[in-house]
């Protein structure tokens, strides 16, 4: 048995409820960005991805205008910073709604460190930086999808096994529905099968 849901018989909120608890887990881009005005903006943002390989781009969205966003149109540059288990909470201070003007960074007591080629700063803790100018944007209904070209990357030594970030020093925390973040738990490997060596459905090799 199946349950069905039509958006168009849920509100806007309801079926926003529905959709962050199905997909999942949802990686976080922890956005920092730099007003006109000098002023540094820290927030998580979870609707992330990669968006090309060559040229390098990353993407998230906006929902609804904040201040992330408005930094970002009036710079064009941003870095997503990696959250990770050690970093929840502040993470999730910088979530808060505060007023307009108002660093997270400051507000949440949260270190930062400068980047190498944009101006918004980095998070010192955070293991992994990528540094981005604005690609391209993308309004879409209530939200706006901000594309990133990948100008610089800095990944910490302590995450790194033979010059690759392990999954299991980075850490990282994901966005699940309602209230809830996920880690990273049990790890599975398997490799991609080539035609060649084909042998037929997983149910009956």
């Amino acid at each position: 048995m199946r349950t069905d849901f039509d958006p168009a018989d849920l509100s806007r909120n309801e079926f926003y409820k529905l959709l962050t608890a199905v997909v999942v887990p949802r990686p976080i881009a922890w956005v920092s960005t730099m007003s006109h005005d000098g002023t540094a903006n820290l927030a998580p943002h979870s609707f992330f991805t990669i968006a090309s390989v060559a040229p390098p781009v990353v993407q998230f969205s906006s929902v609804g205008r904040k201040d992330t966003l408005h930094n970002v149109e009036a710079t064009g540059q941003f870095v997503v910073n990696l959250g990770s288990e050690a970093l929840f909470e502040q993470i999730n201070d910088t979530g808060t709604d505060f007023p307009h003007g108002v660093s997270e960074f400051e507000a949440a007591g949260i270190a930062s460190e400068p980047s190498l080629r944009v101006k918004p700063p980095r998070v010192a803790a955070s293991p992994v930086a990528l540094e981005c100018e604005v690609h391209s944007t993308l309004g879409i209904g209530d939200s706006t999808v901000v594309f990133g070209r990948v100008v610089h990357a800095v990944v910490s030594q302590d995450v790194l096994v033979d010059g690759h970030p392990e999954i299991s020093r980075l850490k990282p925390l994901s966005r699940l529905g309602k209230d809830e973040w996920g880690t990273v738990g049990g790890v599975r490997e398997i490799s991609r099968i080539r035609h060649a060596d084909w042998r037929g459905p997983a149910g009956g090799r």
